[in-house]
């Protein structure tokens, strides 16, 4: 019993093996790096501007909530009832506001584009809500209010 317990001769085992790995590991974290760096998302042009609304959102005692034109602080339209969506969304752009310090004053941007897009914006914090990405039923739960939009006099690029 005078052999050795070395891994050897143990078949797959070479000398360079911990050397690939670590050549392998390292151009998988260069690739990864550049790809961070350089950016991964393409960003797309906005079409016009087709309508916009400002807006202003309040919760009301009953749970509802009431959709206020920012200009004039008029009620134009009431969600009712769980509103999953519009209430996950504007918790999303509220959460936001809380944790730069902003109040609810600042009316949020409501844009339809001509190309059918649906874009809700926070000025104040400079976040935008791409609202088609959720699909066209949530959509359509932002879409409702175009009714109340003035046509852009001209459409103009976001």
């Amino acid at each position: 019993m005078s052999q050795s317990l070395s891994n050897n001769n143990l078949p797959g085992h070479h000398n360079l093996t911990g050397w690939i790995f670590v050549g392998f590991l390292s151009s998988v974290l260069l690739v990864v790096a550049l790809l961070r760096s350089q950016g991964m998302v393409t960003p797309q042009n906005d079409a016009p501007i087709s309508w916009q609304l400002t807006l202003r959102f309040e919760d009301r005692p009953n749970g509802d909530i009431a959709v206020l034109d920012a200009n004039n602080q008029m009620e134009i339209a009431r969600y009712q009832g769980e509103q999953g969506f519009v209430r996950g969304t504007l918790r999303t752009l509220s959460r936001e506001r809380m944790r730069r310090g902003i109040g609810s004053a600042p009316a949020f941007e409501l844009k339809g584009h001509t190309d059918g897009r649906l874009t809700l914006s926070d000025p104040a914090t400079g976040i935008r809500i791409d609202l088609e990405s959720f699909g066209p039923t949530n959509m359509s739960s932002f879409a409702q209010l175009q009714m109340h939009a003035k046509p852009s006099q001209n459409a103009t690029q976001e």
